[in-house]
């Protein structure tokens, strides 16, 4: 639309041109048609970088949902730093793209200078010379105004709506028609947020090779007669005029020691992973890890605090980048990254490995929105297996997986070492751990599965309703 107005306007005033004196045409059709010129050459390369500015914005975008979305994730992993580098990126990667797009809008602004305005003034100059060559005032004065209110606004509206709001939908157009389907190929791989993760056969304990799967391992500050985690006379209230969740609650943890959260919802279970993880703070009564205060102060920071424990909750985070990229955001910084194979064997060992060979192998391009929620869940394992942390919360992190490949993530994490807290969605889990902890009001109570069938009602309901599956 706006080529052809632009098209009947420039015959209009070259007729006008025309008709007022021929000679005319030589002050005006060549730098209009040197403006053309330079606006054609622009439109590819500004059509690029509008394209690119375009992609920026939507990882941006895509980035910054994601972080936001695992703000609590990432904050209880001390992943702060890796997700403001990661982010900090994509704004980078938007502004050059920004800078870039500008650039070539001086050259727009060129094309409209040459073609626009370059005219009218040389019209102007040349009075002089087009007087002595028979071209009346009368005639100067019609081409002044066919070119500042015929040409000209015309021109603008051509450069500003290919060169802008143009270039921008043929962009989009084009990127809508890269995301669609080649209907002569297979369909891309797009898991549905309810499919369940590939499953392993056997939960075995050693990876292809025969040998038991290599991990950097998990950290301990203390010798093994300090608990891995200690609740004194915790409660906790959602605020001050709210029933408290947990009350006077006592517990635990010896390190390398196995515990099951159980109890109906809404008893203080996942509440009770957020306060060992640091996201909630105590209403009363103290939280230590490995003997020592759980909150930043004299003794220890927020950062060395994250690096004694790592939470993988429910809905699990999982950012755009390589496979290597994903399993390694919860090391240390500075630290070397791991050799494959010590990667390759703690997917082998949380039961990713099939997925893993799925994107091609570690260096392979994640992309979350394409991910079940099973298979982000066996990603964030991997990533919590790397970890140093000597503590472990599992916040129903393998809800999503099938009872086997459940299995074969927490006995991943028995053999790995360090201490494991397991907020359990299946019975189950509780029966693989030493100590079950029964979430149950005034009811709360601590033991093993035989001590529990004795003195929890709660817990035997719980019980009654799961039957054991044999392994294959």
């Amino acid at each position: 639309m706006v080529s052809r107005s632009f098209l009947f306007t420039l015959a209009g005033a070259v007729l006008g041109l025309v008709a007022l004196a021929p000679v005319l045409l030589l002050v005006v059709v060549p730098p209009l048609l040197a403006g053309l010129a330079v606006f054609a050459g622009t439109l590819r390369p500004l059509a690029r970088r509008q394209r690119d500015f375009l992609v920026a914005d939507e990882e941006l975008a895509r980035e910054v949902g994601t972080t936001v979305r695992a703000l609590r994730d990432v904050a209880a992993c001390g992943a702060q730093e890796s997700v403001r580098r990661r982010v900090e990126r994509r704004v980078t990667a938007e502004r050059r793209a920004a800078d870039a797009l500008a650039r070539w809008g001086v050259a727009r602004a060129l094309a409209l200078g040459i073609g626009g305005r370059l005219p009218v003034v040389l019209l102007l100059v040349l009075t002089p010379w087009l007087l002595r060559h028979g071209v009346s005032a009368g005639a100067l004065a019609g081409a002044l105004t066919y070119l500042t209110q015929s040409l000209l606004p015309a021109l603008q509206s051509l450069v500003h709506g290919l060169g802008g709001a143009g270039a921008r939908l043929a962009v989009v157009i084009g990127r809508l028609r890269e995301g669609a389907p080649d209907s002569g190929g297979p369909a891309p791989r797009t898991p549905t947020p309810d499919s369940r993760a590939p499953t392993p056969r056997t939960p075995s304990p050693r990876t292809p090779s025969g040998r038991p799967p290599r991990t950097p391992g998990p950290r301990t500050p203390s010798g093994p007669e300090v608990p891995a985690l200690e609740l004194r006379d915790v409660t906790f209230a959602y605020g001050p005029a709210a029933a408290p969740v947990l009350t006077g609650l006592d517990l635990t943890v010896p390190a390398g020691g196995r515990l099951a959260v159980v109890g109906p919802s809404g008893a203080g279970k996942s509440t009770l992973a957020l306060l060992v993880a640091g996201l909630l703070h105590p209403s009363a009564g103290e939280i230590r890890l490995h003997g020592q205060p759980a909150v930043p102060g004299r003794l220890r920071t927020a950062e060395q605090l994250a690096g004694q424990r790592v939470l993988i909750p429910q809905e699990s985070y999982v950012f755009t980048g390589s496979v290597r990229e994903n399993l390694c955001c919860l090391l240390p910084q500075g630290s070397a990254p791991p050799p494959g194979a010590v990667l390759l064997d703690a997917v082998e060992a949380v039961g990713a490995r099939a997925l893993v060979r799925q994107f091609g192998g570690l260096d392979g391009w994640v992309d979350p929105v394409a991910l079940s929620a099973g298979e982000r869940q066996q990603l964030a394992l991997a990533r919590a297996y790397l970890s140093p942390a000597p503590l472990v919360v599992l916040d129903e992190a393998s809800s999503h997986l099938d009872p086997a490949a459940e299995e074969v993530a927490e006995y991943a994490f028995i053999r790995r070492g360090g201490a494991l807290v397991v907020i359990a969605h299946r019975i189950s889990s509780a029966l693989r751990a030493e100590l079950i902890l029964v979430l149950d009001g005034e009811r709360t109570c601590c033991g093993t599965h035989a001590q529990l069938l004795e003195c929890s009602a709660l817990y035997r309901d719980l019980a009654a309703g799961w039957a054991p599956q044999s392994r294959v």
